[in-house]
């Protein structure tokens, strides 16, 4: 039997990743997690908006940190040099929970929807980090372009990291897709 993550939180996240595999996404009901976990659909309803929450809840914390990350580079900082200490930042949040990431991008490669919704997810970070670029004083369209290639070069680090065996880090592998970024430009 699985060994439960302290808290009710913790127990509906790995209830659900684990039907979600076991079942797929879209078989999987809120009270079948709820039972799994030994809680009631009250108290998943406190934690989560929806059974897709257990996925991409923690979108809006990680755009915060981007943001704050990113304000808080030196002014003297080239706006790719911003948007990667930002992304090496959120990276480093994410690799503290490598296996619940490496399990949902597994769930969410498996359902169109589920892409679907990763892929506003990204284009809201994007938007977010091209505002962070602009409070600094770069200018259109040099914003938006630092931001949504970086972006770009993050979902390929994701990618190159989640799919690995030699469990480098995250940061790291940001950090190298972003000077690949840049060798190439």
């Amino acid at each position: 039997m699985v060994r439960w993550q302290p808290g009710s939180r913790g127990r509906l996240e790995v209830a659900a990743l684990a039907l979600y595999e076991e079942r797929g996404f879209e078989s999987t009901t809120v009270a079948e997690i709820a039972e799994r976990a030994g809680l009631t659909e009250r108290t998943f309803f406190r934690h989560f908006a929806d059974k897709r929450e257990v996925l991409f809840g923690g979108a809006g914390a990680l755009q915060e940190l981007l943001v704050r990350t990113a304000g808080d580079v030196p002014d003297s900082a080239s706006p790719i040099d911003v948007v990667s200490a930002a992304l090496e930042a959120a990276g480093g949040a994410l690799q503290e929970r490598r296996e619940f990431a490496v399990q949902r991008q597994r769930i969410i490669a498996a359902n169109t929807e589920l892409r679907e919704r990763e892929l506003v997810k990204l284009a809201s970070l994007a938007s977010a980090l091209a505002e962070a670029l602009r409070q600094r004083g770069v200018t259109e369209p040099a914003a938006t372009l630092t931001a949504e290639a970086a972006i770009v070069a993050f979902k390929v680090a994701f990618a190159c990291w989640v799919d690995q065996s030699d469990k480098q880090d995250l940061p790291e592998v940001i950090r190298y897709a972003l000077n690949e970024l840049k060798t190439v430009i």
